[in-house]
């Protein structure tokens, strides 16, 4: 039976979906796993996401608290609002209830990634603010450490991530995901779901 990992993030400009593609690459190429993208319900009116020229949704379905269940582990990925998590998945997480009080999601790993406006903009405080959701349902926090190697050094060019999880920069919006970025996603991915994966054989 197929190890199933979810992606599951929030994104208004693209920047969090372009990692969260990745992750589902890297979770994808190892045997045995089967991963699916999902992203989280929009709480903005389309009014307000107009005149924050926020572009249309992609195809990626929108999941129901009730459809976490399904899955032996997850990846979590939303851009950062002041340091924290974006409302948007907050709210998503505040409808896990009744998840929480059967105590579904208890034993499960789970990761976490970001973006951020800017280099101070918070990478870190979201990934940390964002653990006491994992905590609260007893899931099992999986850091990425500096497991992507020379990639967790890098001095030269502007990249974001940290021991906590794969992440961007968005800048003012037109920065995208650089290739290292988007590296590091896709071994965020592949580590998740190798550990899913043992993890979900040795409770077997």
């Amino acid at each position: 039976m197929a190890t199933k990992v979810y992606v599951v993030y929030y994104s208004m400009y693209g920047h969090v979906e372009k990692l969260a593609e990745q992750i589902k690459k890297g979770a994808a190429s190892v045997e045995g796993v089967e991963v699916k993208l999902w992203q989280v319900p929009e709480t903005l009116p389309d009014e307000v996401l107009s005149k924050m020229s926020a572009p249309p949704k992609s195809d990626v379905p929108i999941i129901t608290p009730g459809e976490l269940a399904e899955a032996d582990g997850f990846v979590f990925g939303f851009p950062t609002r002041f340091g924290m998590m974006a409302a948007q998945f907050k709210a998503f997480l505040d409808a896990t209830g009744g998840l929480w009080r059967t105590q579904q999601l208890a034993g499960k790993p789970a990761g976490i990634f970001y973006s951020t406006g800017s280099q101070g903009g918070g990478q870190e405080t979201t990934a940390l603010t964002a653990i006491t959701q994992l905590v609260h349902h007893g899931m099992i926090f999986v850091p990425i450490g500096y497991t992507f190697g020379a990639g967790m050094f890098e001095m030269e060019k502007v990249k974001g991530g940290s021991p906590y999880g794969a992440g961007t920069f968005a800048g003012d919006g037109s920065r995208q995901p650089s290739e290292l970025e988007l590296e590091q996603a896709f071994h965020q991915g592949k580590y998740i779901a190798t550990i899913t994966k043992k993890l979900k054989g040795s409770a077997a």
